[in-house]
């Protein structure tokens, strides 16, 4: 077998738990490079082996057994992606110890509720940034007992806080190994919500197997594929297909220095795999058209040829068309347009998996036509989290692919994707009544969203909850008309409103180096959200993004905000979704405004 196409499966069967799984991982490979990190002191990239891995768990659990804690404690780390969330993760599984993953940036208050809710006896955290947020909340969470920082923290006036280095160092004689079962709890996993309270999402050992081993089925991995791990760890799409998934296949992961060094990041590590939410996709659209429209038009005219053209070959490649002459163009296509956007991400990809919400199919289009092997996929964190995904040789954008091998899908009542498998969660922790709201008698967890399914293939159509419904009845997917309309790189955020009203409004959060250009354009000076010509040239410019949807589903007033919605202000969950009540709520006099009888615009 060659070196490229080398594989090295651990069975689920062979690991029985996640800890199992690593300790497997180093018996067989123990001098194979496991972890790739940027080392700042040398300015150069360091590898880190599996016996080197396997050192430090040791000494990791021999602390962690000096804290007293037992199987079934609850332990919590909210740091940023490295080797030592890895190390401290396997540590605690080994010792039987449930981990709850906490996001870096989640607010204080969040985390305080986490912590009383699961009992947290310990907590590692990166450094000031986390304590300078958390340290009063945390002051009256009773079951905390130790607090351990990555970086050194100055003198913090609490006792259970104490710098990595030396809470090690009270860690004494050899390492011990807890009888785990595969059934047993691994983790708690708190949603971030929309709405309300994050709930704790239970899974266990083999929940999380199954789910990584169902996905090496679908996706090749051989031994020498790189993985860049840049989405938080805490998020189960990249602690399940960024981390376990290449642990169980022997594959190396390069954890990336930060998101605004993750374009230089890419171009030196140059990722076989690369594992992302459609933001980055979007984001990097944005940008090419952005030079596009600063270029002439033979180069635009060229993009898209490149575009066309290599959609084209993908659909040939996928036998659902038939080759046409512009396929000679390919080879010269490549080499002036797609190699210039596909080395932007590395020039490696042997695939791109985007996740955690829908990526607009035309944007994929570019991607795919482009040589990014992009593969939409879907999945819940109560289902470890990955339900389907679609295939290198059987790509269809549009649709979030079949199941995964050993997960059930069906239609429900009133449309809503129902699933069911090994991947499913064991219940929402202390909230026996909305597990058995979400999980029925069946097995079949309700995920609330809407979907139908074709020739095997999933396509999600909407949100339960989710359908504005006008005051006419027609029935409009918010979701759908917001990725429409941020695909124009002026609009940063947005949200439709439109429930019970006679029209649709939208409330949109400007890109300010894209809106100044704008403004230029039509002599405008800055941004006056009152002025009536702002609000016209916005809505020209939406309307232009929605021009594929019904007439009914068109936006007829608009107001810009000059504030971004962020995690810290609460008008963002941890993984960076819009919480439409909360934004709702602040801006009410702004909505109240859209229809005022003298304003609104039938």
């Amino acid at each position: 077998m060659s070196p490229e196409s080398a594989t090295d499966l651990i069975l689920p069967e062979q690991a029985s738990t996640l800890a199992g799984l690593f300790r497997e991982r180093v018996r067989r490979t123990p001098e194979h490079v496991a972890y790739r990190f940027f080392d700042a002191l040398n300015g150069t990239w360091a590898d880190y082996s599996w016996a080197a891995m396997a050192r430090e768990v040791d000494r990791w659990q021999a602390a962690l057994a000096e804290e007293g804690l037992k199987p079934g404690d609850r332990v919590a780390i909210m740091a940023r992606n490295s080797r030592f969330w890895v190390i401290f993760d396997q540590a605690a599984l080994g010792l039987g110890i449930v981990v709850v993953p906490i996001y870096t940036e989640d607010r204080a208050d969040n985390v305080a509720y986490m912590v009383n809710d699961a009992g947290i006896r310990m907590l590692l955290i990166g450094g000031p940034p986390q304590w300078e947020r958390l340290a009063g909340k945390l002051k009256n969470c009773r079951s905390l007992r130790r607090i351990v920082s990555i970086a050194e923290i100055e003198e913090s006036g609490d006792k259970r806080l104490m710098h990595l280095q030396h809470w090690l160092g009270r860690g004494q004689g050899e390492p011990r190994h807890a009888k785990v079962k595969p059934t047993d709890l691994a983790t708690i996993v708190y949603t971030s919500g929309t709405t309300g309270r994050p709930k704790g999402v239970m899974l266990t050992h083999w929940n999380i197997l199954s789910n990584a081993y169902s996905c090496l089925q679908i996706v090749p991995v051989a031994t020498n594929h790189v993985f860049l791990s840049f989405l938080p760890l805490s998020h189960m799409l990249e602690r399940t297909v960024g981390y376990y998934l290449p642990m169980m296949a022997g594959a190396i992961v390069a954890h990336a220095r930060s998101i605004l060094e993750l374009a230089n990041d890419l171009r030196l590590v140059r990722p076989d795999a690369l594992i992302s939410v459609p933001r980055i996709y979007e984001r990097v659209y944005a940008r090419l058209l952005e030079q596009l429209a600063r270029k002439g038009p033979v180069a635009r005219f060229l993009f898209n040829l490149a575009v066309d053209v290599g959609w084209h070959r993908h659909e040939v490649l996928q036998g659902r068309e038939r080759r046409k002459p512009s396929l000679l163009l390919w080879p010269l296509l490549k080499r002036a347009v797609a190699d210039k956007v596909t080395a932007r991400l590395g020039g490696n990809l042997k695939v791109a998996i985007s996740g955690g919400a829908a990526l607009a199919p035309d944007i994929a289009r570019v991607f795919i036509g482009l040589g990014v092997p992009v593969l939409q996929g879907y999945g819940l964190t109560e289902t470890s989290p990955v339900v389907s995904a679609n295939r290198l040789e059987n790509n269809v954008p549009s649709s979030i692919g079949p199941p995964l091998p050993g997960v059930e899908v069906k239609v429900g009542d009133q449309d809503e994707l129902l699933v069911r498998g090994e991947s499913v969660m064991a219940g929402f922790w202390n909230n026996p009544e909305d597990t058995r709201r979400v999980l029925d008698a069946q097995g079949w967890l309700h995920t609330g969203d809407r979907a139908r399914i074709e020739d095997g293939r999933i396509y999600l159509t909407g949100r339960l909850k989710e359908i504005i419904v006008l005051a006419n009845g027609e029935k409009v997917p918010p979701m759908d008309m917001e990725i429409a309309i941020t695909a124009d790189a002026v609009f940063d955020q947005v949200i439709i409103i439109g429930e019970g009203r006679p029209y649709l409004a939208a409330l949109v959060v400007l890109n300010e180096p894209h809106w100044q250009e704008v403004a230029r354009e039509h002599d405008l000076s800055g941004i006056d959200v009152h002025d009536r010509r702002v609000e016209e040239i916005l809505l020209e410019r939406i309307a232009a993004c929605l021009h594929d949807f019904p007439g009914y589903a068109q936006v007829i007033r608009v107001t810009c905000l000059l504030e971004p919605w962020s995690v810290d202000n609460g008008l963002l969950t941890p993984t960076l979704k819009v919480r439409r009540a909360a934004v709702q709520q602040k801006c009410g006099a702004e909505i109240e405004r859209m229809y005022e009888k003298t304003g609104a615009r039938p």
